[in-house]
């Protein structure tokens, strides 16, 4: 298999491949690993019961679901990685903003799951310090990302069968623990811990919108779009509540869960399965970082092409790569602290960014140009979509400050708001319609015939 050729660059059709049913695959194997557990594991952590963190996981997942595969359908209609598609909201240099604040999203999910791959590791082999697994894991991430799309979609397959059948033997020996008096009650509602743990769990989908059409783009143009999203919907939503679900199970079970949870996990499929519970976590996590640092990549390079002229070869996507890689893998051995804390006050932050460009990339796509843009124009930084649309990126700005008071990140801020309705984090329900509503109304008035004119006369695609 050879190394990807293309990067950020528009897919032809002549290149297009693929089925559309492989992003069940993808979203679903990608998920279905140790970051989702310890997630599900921190609504618990909250305060909530058993039920209501269930209802929790369920109902927010269902959420940023529709959001997360809304932006996949985008992907076979434009041919371009996400991300950069943002040039035509906030400008070709304006869309530095978004970028640069995904980027600590890519590098965190990074840190973070790479983390929890090198503590199995440990686990597994004690002799290995946690450091040196990190390296291992992350060096074996590096390699895997440089190669590309097909690698990755292929490794997804096949890790979606393995983590499938294994989940499902964590599954039914998770429901055998006993659980606390009340953990069922439905009557134990607490509204500020629900609200937050809904906020987290949305989250979770939402934070794949910068990225999630980049592992569709290169279907052919003529998929549907909603298998698009049905695929994306399903791989995502059944791949992040499953595992969200065992965290909540196994933390209500027992408080050690979240201390140690390889060692626990370890303890309870017993030491005959214990060697392929570890391989099984490191492959997950193995599995959803190529997703963040192939990315990463796209996001760098969609950063630095409006200010030169660079040609990716293999060797120039290996070397951004590493040093992306390294990076994270650094802040993984300095900064090691309690998982389920930096899970937890990591999603919040992201919801302040993401979802705001969430709001405006979908309004734009679906509400103003009606799906049609100039491909050649993204890529053009004199182009008609301009280096800043100050519209675009007053109604983000606005949104982000818009959010401070209904913020809680603890031991760091907490708005009046979250206080007033008890300490919960809405802030990403106003981040979703505040920025749509200013965005789309203040377009229109600039341009009263925007979707009109994108409608009847825009090319789409003609790179």
């Amino acid at each position: 298999m050879n190394v990807e050729r293309r990067s950020i660059e528009y897919i032809p059709d002549e290149e297009r491949h693929g089925k559309v049913r492989n992003l069940f695959n993808i979203w679903f194997s990608g998920n279905m690993q140790l970051t989702p557990v310890m997630t599900g594991a921190a609504t618990i952590s909250l305060g909530l019961n058993l039920f209501w963190a269930m209802v929790a996981v369920v109902v927010g997942n269902l959420i940023g679901g529709l959001f997360m595969a809304t932006h996949s359908a985008q992907g076979p209609k434009l041919g371009i990685p996400q991300m950069i598609q943002s040039r035509a909201q906030f400008g070709v240099i304006g869309a530095i903003i978004p970028l640069a604040l995904v980027m600590v999203m890519y590098v965190g999910s990074v840190y973070y799951s790479g983390l929890l791959g090198a503590q199995a590791i440990h686990s597994a082999l004690p002799g290995v310090p946690v450091w040196l697994a990190m390296v291992v894991l992350n060096g074996v991430t590096l390699v895997v990302t440089t190669y590309g799309y097909d690698l990755i979609h292929t490794l997804e397959k096949y890790f979606a069968i393995v983590f499938g059948l294994f989940f499902i033997y964590i599954t039914v020996k998770a429901v055998q623990l006993p659980f606390p008096q009340h953990s069922w009650s439905m009557t134990s509602f607490k509204a500020g811990p629900f609200l937050m743990a809904l906020s987290i769990c949305a989250t979770w989908l939402l934070t794949y919108a910068p990225y999630v059409a980049d592992y569709s783009r290169y279907l052919p143009r003529n998929t549907s779009s909603k298998a698009t999203f049905g695929w994306t919907y399903a791989g995502g939503v059944i791949g992040t509540i499953w595992p969200m679900t065992l965290g909540v199970l196994l933390i209500a079970a027992s408080s050690k869960f979240g201390d140690n949870p390889n060692g626990f996990l370890a303890a309870l499929v017993g030491p005959t399965l214990a060697p392929i519970l570890y391989l099984v976590i490191v492959l997950g996590i193995l599995g959803v970082n190529v997703l963040n640092l192939y990315c990463a990549f796209m996001a760098t390079v969609t950063t630095i092409e409006p200010f030169t002229e660079i040609k990716i070869t293999s060797v120039k996507r290996f070397v951004i790569l590493g040093i992306i890689d390294a990076i994270a893998t650094w802040i993984g051995i300095v900064g090691q602290g309690s998982l389920i804390t930096i899970i937890n006050d990591f999603l919040l932050m992201l919801q302040y960014i993401v979802v705001p460009w969430s709001a405006i990339n979908l309004v734009d796509f679906y509400f103003l140009r009606r799906g049609k843009y100039s491909v050649r124009d993204i890529f053009d930084i004199n182009g008609k979509y301009g280096r800043f649309n100050w519209i675009c990126i007053g109604a983000y700005v606005i949104t982000v400050i818009a959010q401070i008071p209904f913020m809680n990140v603890s031991g760091i801020y907490e708005g009046p708001i979250s206080k007033a309705i008890g300490h919960a984090d809405i802030a990403w329900i106003v981040a979703l319609i505040l920025p749509a509503v200013i965005y789309y109304f203040a377009m229109k008035i600039k341009s009263p015939s925007t979707s009109k004119t994108y409608r009847s006369k825009a090319v789409v695609n003609d790179a």
